[in-house]
């Protein structure tokens, strides 16, 4: 019989070995200015459901702590005087890889069920400290968009209460809507795509569908029209150029010009719009044509940029594809520092990765303000540029030393200009032999086949939401649109798609990116049959439209031959 108590158990660092409760005083102390604060403890809280006693004096020294460096507190905290106490604990269904992780470990312990467990951080701050310089202390420590206060009592159960999923709503009126109504109802459900969109969308579906579109449906296609996803920013016409006096102009107008010849070498007499996008790309298409690019690798999969090359193994030449990637994260990382910075990592590799190449090098630019300003000098709605860049780095490394990838750049430019808007650039390089990396056409009765991290509620709105103009109010709004990753997971994939058994049996491959289900296995062919209720989730009650448009770090989409699902 399954044991439901409910246990707590307090874990905290020994006097020596309390480096982070070290660095927390020094920060509080020098940046918030609290002189009168005298100490700084920090404990992380376990609460465990589903072991029975044998097993729970087992794990104590072995799985939750360590006890030449750990005290162990069983039920309550040995706080003292003079201590006041406050938790922090993720938004609920944020991934959290350390109650995973033990909860994984208590698993293969017992070789049984893997039992309930819910972590939080708890902090003891101890000193002449006011009511304000604690209020100061909680919101330099709680990030609401990733986290929250944690109630200090102890819970009857862990068990979640699961609300039915609603029926997908279907948008009554929404074709008869006014151009007001039509405002109002995008700011009410904060649709990324323009007013001129929203109208589009509403004659599509007066017009040629002839009906009022599903919630679903709408959200679908703000992820697909979001920057983001579509780039619009880049794609965005430039119908005039003008070049300010200063010592960059001479230079500046000299490769404008450049760019105008090439285009017009490029396109001829043929019509195409000037835009960032077509700067970006004007070089390899005149490099292309010029036939100076024989080694790129083309196909219909648009992942990575994909090159041939011939390399030695053990003394023989081999075809070989080398892939490189880069991704920027600066909207993730400025609301959620760790967490945006890590996923910037695991989203380049997961591009090159979807290729079925093995990412081995990885470089990180970033850009942040002056990281020594002060506290209150932060700009309304922004964390401090401190927070950012150190959390930002935490998260980097974090990712990249469980999965195992070396960053052989790692360089931060501080400006004021990256006041506005951080910057967070990842980049990665990798490499398949090209016998392993299989491109054929999906056909009638293949399968799309997930493979990796489950879905859920966090990395809603992840492409739309890094698609909105950033606002005094994006840290109370974008709470569910920056995910928590799982390197652990990813580190899996990118050593089965290694496997030349495994990644020869994959016609086609898409990474799950912003978008999730709709914009990933939407990619892989001209028309599909999805059905939601076989794409697996971290938890129950989540309904159609978030399992169609949920982000997941961790996941590809495989087409395969029906035949050859059982060897896969």
């Amino acid at each position: 019989m399954v044991d439901k108590r409910v246990r707590r158990i307090f874990v905290e660092k020994k006097k020596g070995f309390d480096v982070e409760a070290k660095q927390l005083f020094t920060d509080l102390n020098q940046q918030l200015g609290i002189g009168g604060l005298e100490e700084v403890r920090i404990a992380s809280r376990y609460d465990l459901q589903g072991i029975s006693d044998e097993v729970y004096q087992q794990a104590l020294p072995t799985i939750f702590s360590t006890p030449a460096v750990d005290l162990v507190y069983e039920e309550n905290l040995d706080i003292g005087p003079n201590y006041q106490i406050f938790g922090v604990e993720d938004l609920p269904g944020q991934y959290n890889q350390r109650a995973d992780a033990a909860a994984q470990c208590l698993e293969i312990l017992t070789a049984g069920e893997r039992p309930l467990i819910k972590t939080a951080q708890i902090l003891m701050v101890k000193g002449q400290i006011s009511a304000d310089e604690l209020c100061n202390i909680k919101a330099y420590c709680i990030n609401t968009v990733a986290c929250r206060e944690a109630s200090l009592a102890k819970p009857e159960t862990l068990d979640d209460r699961i609300t039915p999923p609603q029926d997908v709503a279907v948008l009554d009126d929404f074709i008869h809507f006014s151009e007001a109504e039509l405002a109002s109802f995008k700011d009410h459900l904060g649709l990324a795509m323009s007013l001129a969109d929203l109208k589009f969308s509403q004659a599509y579906f007066k017009h040629n569908e002839q009906r009022n579109p599903t919630i679903t449906e709408l959200k679908v296609i703000d992820t697909y029209w979001s920057d983001h996803c579509r780039h619009t920013t880049f794609l965005t016409e430039i119908e005039d150029v003008q070049f300010e006096t200063g010592p960059f102009s001479a230079p500046a107008q000299k490769a404008y010009t450049e760019y105008l010849k090439a285009r017009n070498y490029v396109y001829g007499g043929e019509h195409k719009a000037l835009c960032l996008m077509d700067l970006a790309t004007i070089g390899m298409k005149a490099l292309r044509k010029k036939g100076l690019l024989a080694d790129l690798d083309l196909s219909e999969e648009v992942n990575a940029c994909s090159i041939n090359v011939d390399i030695e193994v053990d003394g023989k030449a081999e075809q070989w594809l080398v892939m490189f990637k880069n991704e920027t994260h600066n909207h993730p990382t400025e609301i959620e520092p760790f967490g945006g910075a890590a996923t910037c990592l695991g989203g380049a590799i997961r591009d090159p990765l979807s290729g079925r190449s093995y990412v081995y090098q990885a470089m990180r630019i970033t850009g942040s303000g002056d990281p020594r300003a002060k506290i209150e000098d932060t700009l309304s709605g922004k964390l401090p540029q401190r927070k950012i860049t150190t959390e930002a780095a935490r998260g980097y490394s974090a990712y990249g030393n469980q999965i195992g990838i070396p960053a052989g750049q790692v360089a931060e430019i501080y400006h004021e200009g990256y006041l506005a808007k951080r910057m967070e650039l990842g980049a990665v390089i990798a490499a398949a032999p090209k016998a392993n990396v299989v491109r054929a056409l999906p056909e009638a009765g293949d399968l799309v086949v997930l493979v990796g991290g489950r879905t859920g509620r966090d990395g809603c709105g992840g492409a739309t939401g890094s698609s909105k103009s950033h606002t005094d109010e994006s840290m109370l709004t974008s709470g569910a649109e920056v995910q928590k990753g799982n390197p652990l997971i990813e580190r899996n994939i990118l050593r089965l798609f290694r496997k030349p058994e495994f990644s020869k049996l994959i016609k086609r491959c898409n990474d799950f990116g912003a978008g999730g289900v709709a914009v990933a296995i939407g990619e892989l062919a001209d028309g599909l049959e999805i059905d939601l209720d076989q794409v697996r989730t971290k938890y129950e009650g989540l309904d159609g439209t978030e399992l169609a448009i949920a982000e997941s770090q961790e996941r590809m989409a495989v087409v395969i031959a029906k035949a050859d699902l059982p060897a896969l």
